[in-house]
């Protein structure tokens, strides 16, 4: 879950809907520039934290708070296997982007675990037998890769709250062709991307947050109970064409 420390206490917003605010990005990219199966990439893109359960396991810190997802790293392999499994339902192609996005957030642990390791391979493999069975070239697939990721960027910005302000910019990625995009915000709170990617000139994008005042909890279960009753607002955000 993401985690923002607020005036009244938290604000939580849960990681599938960090999600589907990406999927909403991505369903408004300029058509003609868009990546491969771009229906199946867009539900890559919606799906592609489904294997976080906030109301399951354990989302507190060693102090009580709210624990956001930078200050959570595991070699629990069983987890990640599962979303494969999950993904292959949705077919090869969204199977394929998801372990290539599983691939990503865990390179930086290769060489910790064994397990992991054989898994992290055995992915790799996995890519490279769906994308010949779907006669993708390699390009494409990384292509189609880096829009997800790039969305997915975008996303994080808005729901962690980084964009920032007095108009200056900040990188989204520039994995897409090479192109650097940046993200600015105008005097009247409406933001702006450049390059403009997208088909609209203009378009609202939004996620749910729920807001919980109490600072510290004993265990999951009190958290969670709190969270189940949280008021819940939804947060937009709208994009125009730079002039």
């Amino acid at each position: 879950m993401i985690v923002n420390l607020v005036d009244t206490g938290w604000e939580i917003i849960y990681h599938r809907a960090h999600a589907l605010l990406a999927a909403q990005i991505a369903g408004q990219w300029q058509r003609s520039e868009s990546p491969e199966r771009l229906y199946e990439t867009v539900a890559a893109i919606s799906h592609h934290d489904d294997l976080e359960r906030e109301w399951e396991g354990n989302e507190l810190t060693e102090a009580g708070a709210p624990l956001d997802f930078t200050l959570h790293q595991s070699l629990d392999v069983e987890p990640l296997k599962e979303q494969i499994e999950n993904a292959r339902y949705r077919g090869r192609w969204v199977t394929l982007l998801t372990s290539k996005h599983i691939c990503f957030l865990n390179e930086g642990l290769r060489g910790k675990s064994k397990e992991l390791d054989q898994f992290l391979a055995d992915q790799v493999k996995l890519q490279e037998r769906y994308r010949q069975e779907l006669g993708i070239e390699p390009e494409d697939a990384e292509r189609a890769y880096q829009f997800m990721r790039w969305c997915d960027r975008l996303s994080l910005i808005l729901a962690q709250r980084q964009v920032p302000d007095a108009g200056r910019s900040l990188e989204i990625t520039s994995g897409i062709d090479g192109q650097r995009y940046d993200i600015r915000e105008h005097e009247d709170g409406k933001l702006t991307v450049e390059p403009w990617p997208f088909e609209s000139a203009t378009f609202t994008v939004n996620v749910d947050a729920c807001y919980v005042s109490q600072l510290k909890f004993a265990n999951q279960a009190e958290f969670v109970q709190a969270l189940k009753q949280a008021p819940i607002k939804s947060l937009e955000w709208t994009f125009v064409e730079p002039d």
